[in-house]
């Protein structure tokens, strides 16, 4: 099962190595891996995607992770209670023959395109893993020259109010 963890750190050089070789030496493999700054100046948020069956394996991670001195906060982030996204670039062969058709396709997905030159151009995509793969797997015809994507971040729901 695919699980995101969200991590607050202070914001210093070496973080992100130290958190990083914690999974490499438990032999947990991450999916992805994004840090950025936090709405405080002096600390970041990592946001960890990793796959753990065994829930017991998650409170493993979440117990190693606190005991890294850096680490002020880890909450694991359940799906229906977060919006993830990823951010991708992708720079397709774009002739004018093809050109128009590459453009309906970014606009069903509700990309943008970001940068054209005579031969191709760069797609700008965010949203879930499976929208990127779907627009990737109707550009690849078209001739993907490169890809950069971001690895997923995600953010907690705010609770809805009920009332009583």
């Amino acid at each position: 099962m695919r699980h995101i963890i969200s991590t607050l750190v202070v914001h210093r050089s070496g973080v992100l190595v130290r958190v990083a070789g914690l999974f490499s030496r438990r032999g947990y493999n991450i999916e992805s891996i994004a840090v950025g700054r936090s709405e405080e100046p002096d600390l970041a948020r990592i946001t960890i995607v990793v796959e753990a069956d065994d829930e017991q394996v998650l409170e493993q991670i979440e117990k190693q992770l606190y005991k890294l001195i850096d680490v002020v906060k880890v909450n694991d982030l359940p799906a229906r209670e977060s919006v993830e996204r990823e951010l991708a670039l992708i720079k397709v062969n774009a002739g004018s023959q093809t050109r128009s058709e590459i453009m309906q396709i970014v606009d069903i997905f509700r990309a943008k395109i970001v940068d054209v030159s005579s031969r191709a151009v760069i797609v700008e995509i965010t949203g879930g893993a499976e929208k990127i793969e779907a627009i990737i797997a109707l550009l690849k015809p078209y001739g993907i020259r490169e890809i950069v994507r971001t690895g997923q971040i995600a953010i907690q729901r705010t609770p809805k109010k009920t009332d009583k």
